[in-house]
């Protein structure tokens, strides 16, 4: 059950989060993710599953790192919305897979972003800032 109040030790493991994504090779990651994968369909999807694909370590990374954050929100570990005004990125990415994780769950990885959307239910800012997100990336797409 996560924690009704954030406290002095959901700050510490939010700033920790922060500092583990400015690391070198986990900023190179991210910038490639964000930058280069845009996945209109679930070929797109899973042709970066694959580890040939240029994409995949970045994929792997970003993408386990975020699960691995909300995860402790699922464990109570960190304050849900305390984590939801600090994890815009792992809602961009969330809601660029969205469309497609079902049929991730199904054919590759039954876990995909569970962790994820425990906080999407769990925190109403965390829901509210994923709409303000598919919003954007809507006009992008345009």
């Amino acid at each position: 059950m996560p924690a009704e109040k954030a406290d002095h030790t959901d700050a510490e493991l939010v700033l920790r989060l922060y500092d583990l994504r400015r690391e070198t090779v986990m900023r190179k990651a991210r910038n490639d993710l964000f930058e280069k994968f845009h996945p209109r369909s679930y070929k797109d999807v899973q042709a970066v599953l694959k580890r040939s694909h240029p994409l995949n370590t970045a994929y792997r990374m970003v993408s386990s790192y975020w699960e691995m954050a909300a995860g402790f929100v699922q464990h109570g570990i960190l304050n849900a919305a305390l984590f939801a005004e600090n994890c815009g990125e792992a809602l961009f990415l969330y809601a660029k897979m969205e469309p497609f994780i079902d049929r991730l769950r199904r054919e590759h990885a039954p876990t995909a972003y569970v962790n994820m959307e425990f906080v999407l239910k769990e925190s109403p800012e965390a829901f509210r800032r994923l709409e303000i997100v598919r919003r954007r990336l809507e006009a992008m797409a345009k």
